[in-house]
């Protein structure tokens, strides 16, 4: 590897030492420069590779020794404080027991033999008049230049802190002369003695520089210099075994309870140097640099063969999905002109490539469309397709090569090039032909399962519409047979009272006949099919005209019917025949439900709430509930589990319901111990714009009239 960098060195020293510098140079032919910019441009990369190399290395090397003096800062700072708390509660020890005065002299003096950073401690009255107090044995008298009274302000603050907070304060640094001009630069620390201070403050004075040597490491302090500084920088005490270099310096803040110190440590590292990493980091950048051209190189030749297999892969993958889809894409450009068409687009309309590709107006718009689709093509090239048409596509209509007319859904998006930039539109196109043949034949047979349901329920009812009938036909048969009576009493007695009671037996006849008319009406209005409508209708009336039906089935399983729509109803929009079917199966399946229950329990409640767009309508009973094996297919079509059921009625219900776009669910209603107390099937329809119906009122949201609440 190093002869080819000297290899290279040296040709390109020739090639400089070919050119005289006072003759004119000539340009070099196409074909050199093409031989001779790979080298230059591997000769610069390798230039600035080591550069960056070098620079890397010494901020790297800069940045550890930083880091390493940080965590000595954090380290130092750490004792520091350790110290000074481990001396707190040293100087709260001598208040244990409440010594007399020459015990607390005596341990004081231990103290100050054992902690060497302590210059004195004083035992001060209440008044803050010093009553007692000892030096450290480790020097002289510590106030000699100046009185104690002199320097006394600072502790004065502080003991006066410690009283107000019943806890140890810190006095603020200050400087205390020395004979021969020298001096010391010291804290105070104030102990209230006595649960609230009355009893006086022990102070301890300590030595800053001293504080610095008693809590640092031994190789710490011989690898740096540590001191604590004031905000503007001024030192106040020094420690350590050297001189700082002032390259890599950190400050560490040692907080007290009422004082903060700064600590500054000052690492004698110097800048890291060069020389000694220069030669390595040469060599190490020029074989890696050599190495990864050479890799990169391989590596790029080898992408570069792959790429254009993949991209052959992907055309012909691409061309071969494009041309078995079912689907129908087309691509214009920004012009509107068509660019693209597959072979299903082609099949859908019955036209060629050829005939499409380049028109702006395309041969498969109808003619009778054609100006309102130019226009349309017109406002979507200027605006674009707005958001919602592209993820949920529109509906138009196409003509195919024989003229039919057919409809289609159309999914637009932006065609952006390479470069990002929008260059036209695809469309993904849908031939909804099919479908609607499939949506009207479901629609149909749908209609007919509803109009079978129908059926189906009378079928069911029959017995009780001939119990029904029979009453008002035996009425009528009876008032018939007395009116003949009456008749034939009038020709033979001339003073028989005939005209009044024929009257009255006709009217009789009458209503009895009104009755079983209203009944044959609401079976004929139920089963009658007729086209669907959507009105606009209370959920009162709904339920008011299957009242004579509802009543039967009341009547007879012994149970009430109870209607909670409030005052005035809420008014829904939907298909009145079908809703009122829906309600029909939900009131006789929850009556049925109730037959194994007491009767005064058989109760079902019909109500209707509003909420917002919705009303939510329910069919409440008391009966046992659902099991949760039939609960799993209760809306599953002809799944029935009664005996002479068709297993239609539920699934009906929900088709018309979601076809109203409501939903149809249930819930069992348990107490508090889950005891179930019934079931509730609920569904919503959308909300009509009145609230309630014009000229509608109750008195009660809750009555019952012949069996049936109203």
């Amino acid at each position: 590897m190093r002869e080819t960098a000297y290899l290279l060195v040296s040709r390109a020293l020739d090639t400089a030492a070919m050119v005289d510098a006072d003759a004119p140079v000539p340009a070099l032919p196409a074909s050199r420069w093409r031989r001779v910019l790979p080298w230059a441009l591997l000769v610069l990369l390798l230039g600035v590779a080591q550069t960056l190399l070098l620079a890397l290395t010494v901020q790297y090397e800069h940045n550890r020794e930083q880091e390493r003096v940080e965590l000595a800062a954090i380290a130092a700072a750490a004792n520091v404080r350790q110290l000074l708390m481990r001396d707190v509660q040293s100087l709260q020890a001598l208040l244990w027991n409440d010594p007399q005065p020459a015990q607390w002299r005596a341990d004081a003096a231990d103290l100050l033999r054992a902690r060497r950073e302590m210059l004195r401690i004083e035992w001060r009255s209440g008044a803050n008049v010093i009553e007692t107090a000892a030096d450290s044995p480790y020097g002289g008298p510590l106030f000699v230049s100046l009185s104690r009274s002199a320097l006394d302000l600072d502790t004065q603050a502080a003991c006066a802190d410690a009283q107000r907070v019943a806890a140890p304060a810190w006095s603020r640094s200050y400087f205390v002369p020395q004979p021969g001009g020298l001096g010391v630069e010291v804290i105070d620390a104030c102990l209230p003695i006595g649960p609230d201070g009355g009893r006086g403050a022990m102070v301890a004075t300590l030595a800053l520089g001293a504080v610095i040597d008693e809590a640092i490491a031994p190789e710490l302090a011989r690898g740096h210099e540590l001191s604590f500084v004031e905000g503007d920088g001024t030192r106040l005490a020094r420690g350590g075994l050297t001189r700082g270099a002032g390259v890599y310096v950190a400050e560490r803040l040692v907080n007290l309870s009422s004082l903060t110190l700064a600590l500054r440590l000052d690492s004698a590292a110097g800048a890291p140097r060069l020389i000694p990493n220069v030669a390595t980091s040469l060599v190490l950048g020029l074989s890696l640099a050599l190495a990864a051209v050479v890799a990169l190189l391989v590596r790029d030749v080898r992408r570069r063969a792959a790429a254009e297999l993949r991209l052959g892969e992907e055309l012909t993958l691409r061309r071969a999905m494009e041309d078995s889809l079912v689907t129908g894409l087309r691509a214009r450009d920004l012009q509107g002109r068509v660019t693209y068409v597959n072979p299903a687009f082609c099949t859908m309309v019955g036209f060629s490539a050829e005939q499409l590709v380049g028109q702006t107006a395309p041969p498969y718009w109808p003619p009778e469309m054609r100006a309102a689709y130019e226009a349309r093509q017109a406002q979507r090239m200027a605006q674009g397709v707005p958001p919602q048409e592209s993820r949920d596509g529109f509906e138009t209509t196409f003509m195919r090569a024989g003229g039919e007319r057919f409809p289609v859904l159309i999914f637009e998006a932006p065609l952006l090039g390479p470069d990002g930039r929008q260059s036209g539109w695809m469309s993904a196109v849908l031939d909804l032909s099919a479908q609607r043949r499939v949506e009207d034949l479901s629609r149909q047979q749908q209609e007919q399962l509803q109009a079978t349901a129908r059926l189906a329920s009378v079928g069911e009812m029959a017995s009780l519409l001939s119990h029904e009938l029979n009453q008002p036909l035996a009425a009528i048969a009876s008032y018939a047979s007395g009116s003949l009576n009456l008749i034939d009493d009038a020709g033979a007695r001339p003073d028989a009272p005939s005209v009044a009671l024929i009257r009255e037996a006709t009217q009789r006849i009458a209503e009895q006949a009104e009755r079983a008319g209203r009944v044959i009406r609401s079976v004929h209005d139920f089963v009658r099919r007729r086209e669907q409508s959507r009105e606009q209708v209370a959920c009162d009336q709904l339920v008011e005209t299957l009242l004579p039906l509802l009543r039967l089935q009341a009547r007879k399983s012994a149970a009430r019917i109870e209607l909670e729509f409030g005052s005035p109803a809420p008014r829904v929009t939907c298909d009145r025949t079908m809703i009122e079917q829906v309600l029909l199966n939900l009131t006789r399946n929850a009556i049925q439900a109730m037959a194994v229950e007491p009767p005064e329990r058989r109760v079902v409640k019909i109500g209707a709430r509003a909420h917002g767009a919705w009303v939510r309508l329910s069919v409440t009973d008391h009966g046992p509930g659902i099991a949760p094996e039939v609960a799993a297919r209760l809306f599953t079509p002809f799944f029935t589990t009664k005996a002479e059921g068709l297993g239609l009625g539920l699934s009906l219900c929900r088709t018309v319901v979601e076809q109203h776009g409501g939903a149809l669910d249930f819930t069992t209603l348990r107490d508090g111990r889950g005891t179930v107390l019934g079931t509730c099937f609920e569904f919503t329809l959308p909300a009509a714009g009145a609230a309630g119906a014009a000229g509608m009122s109750a008195a009660a949201s809750v009555g019952v009239v012949d069996g049936v609440s109203a």
